[in-house]
């Protein structure tokens, strides 16, 4: 099974004409490659179209947790990656955990959040971070970023940065479960991966987004 296109910002059809894709809603655009179903197969392919950009993952990944969904916004290089790890936690249930990576203005990050702007904006650096996690060798200072929506303050936390000149967004759900945060978060680049990769489990319900 193989990538399938669809806009990086919203769920409208696409349309693709000598290369080139259109969204119904946002015009020419960059591709977002996600899987009809998460296997060790389509991330591969993932992982092959990425290397110039970090897909980030929670590791090492908790017994019972597993890749639900992944995806990439490719063009002349990668703009963005995301993956999305669930499994469940005993004061929350199901939990559901998405890490996207990505060049300003892609908007990936705003689709998976719920954010009615592309890029986390000003509320990043005002005042203290809300969380820290440990991304590409160093720690990333995150804030919390409001939602769009008020009736979806308690279905989910999003928290945002910037790490190596891109944004770092942190979409955890149910928004209790942001307290598994509490201990240091390591996130691992598994573009650079070895045996390792081998290891990583698949499924689980997909996201909404």
């Amino acid at each position: 099974m193989s990538l399938a296109a669809s806009c990086p910002r919203c769920t409208s059809p696409i349309t693709e004409a000598d290369g080139s894709f259109s969204c119904h809603v946002h015009g020419t655009i960059h591709p977002f490659w996600r899987p009809v179903q998460a296997d060790y197969g389509t991330f591969a392919q993932l992982v092959s179209r990425t290397d110039d950009l970090p897909t980030y993952l929670p590791w090492p990944m908790s017994p019972g947790w597993s890749i639900a969904d992944f995806g990439c916004v490719t063009g002349e290089r990668t703009y963005a990656t995301v993956t999305t790890t669930v499994g469940s936690s005993d004061l929350d249930g199901p939990v559901e955990v998405t890490v996207i990576a990505e060049e300003p203005g892609v908007g990936l990050g705003a689709r998976c959040a719920g954010t009615s702007y592309d890029d986390p904006g000003e509320q990043i650096g005002l005042g203290p971070h809300a969380i820290h996690v440990r991304a590409g060798g160093r720690q990333v200072p995150l804030w919390a970023v409001d939602s769009s929506l008020e009736d979806d303050l308690l279905a989910k936390s999003v928290f945002a940065g910037e790490a190596d000149g891109r944004w770092l967004w942190l979409v955890i759900r149910p928004a209790s479960a942001a307290l598994l945060l509490r201990d240091e978060w390591l996130l691992a680049d598994v573009t650079g991966f070895g045996p390792e990769a081998l290891e990583m489990p698949f499924g689980g319900p997909r996201p909404a987004w």
